[in-house]
Order: structure tokens, then C-alpha cells, then sequence
């Protein structure tokens, strides 16, 4: 389970959405308070779910196709995220006096990347073991 690079990528994922959000500022408002994610619930009750389908992508690590279909559903939960991120940053003003769209905004575009490259391997040792039956 933890030999595979899958594994690694998918820890990152979980980390990405369960610690660094509540750590990074997704944006400040007109008044220079800064947003985190404990500040929206609906925002943080997305990152616990990022964070536990990770988890569950990890515990299905003797079943490839549904690790792949959980972390597919994770990346679709990520675009929402992203969505909504993309949605609220256009609604702030642009002025930088005014307000400032943080680096917190781009987690979901990080947690997209490593749940691909978390794709990738499992496709790839999927594809191993089935050149491997069709040697028996």
C-alpha cells in the first residue's frame, strides 16, 4: 500500500485539503480581514471531503478501478471547489487596495495534479497486471 507512488500522491492530496487551507488565506475582504477556510463551512466541509476521499482512495488500494473511480469523484469535487473559487474572485473588487485574492484559491488546481498523477499509476498497475494474466 504505501510502496506505491499512489499512495504518496494521494497523502498529498489529504494534506492539501485537510491541513493547508486552514493555514493559507483564500482571500481577504474589503475590510483586509483574511478568509480561511474554517471561515466558510462551505468551503471547509469541501476540503474534509477532498481530504476523506483521498483517504478512501488510499483504503481501496486491493481494488484499482475503485480507487480510480473515487478519485475521479475527487477531482470532479475539486472542480466545484475551483468553480466557486473562480466564481467568488471574480466578485471582488480589483483593486489590491481594496482586496486580494490568495494563493489558498489555487489548492484545488495542486490537489487536481496529484490525484491525475495518482491516476496514472494506478492505470499503469493495472495495466501491468493484466500483461501479467495474459502471460498464464
Amino acid at each position: 500500500m504505501i510502496q506505491r507512488i499512489q499512495t504518496l500522491y494521494l497523502i498529498v492530496v489529504i494534506l492539501l485539503g485537510a491541513v493547508v487551507p486552514f493555514f493559507v488565506n483564500l482571500w481577504s475582504d474589503a475590510k483586509g480581514n483574511e478568509i480561511f477556510a474554517e471561515n466558510e463551512v462551505f468551503v471547509s466541509i469541501a476540503f474534509y471531503a477532498v481530504a476523506v476521499l483521498g483517504l478512501a482512495g488510499i483504503v481501496l488500494f486491493k481494488n484499482r478501478q475503485n480507487q480510480f473511480v473515487v478519485n475521479r469523484l475527487n477531482m470532479i469535487l475539486n472542480l466545484f471547489l475551483l468553480g466557486f473559487f473562480v466564481y467568488r474572485s471574480l466578485n471582488l473588487s480589483g483593486e489590491t487596495i481594496v482586496s486580494e485574492k490568495g494563493i489558498g484559491m489555487l489548492i484545488p488546481v495542486f490537489s487536481i495534479v496529484f490525484l491525475v498523477l495518482a491516476n496514472r499509476a494506478i492505470k499503469k498497475d493495472e495495466d501491468l497486471v493484466k500483461s501479467v494474466d495474459r502471460l498464464r
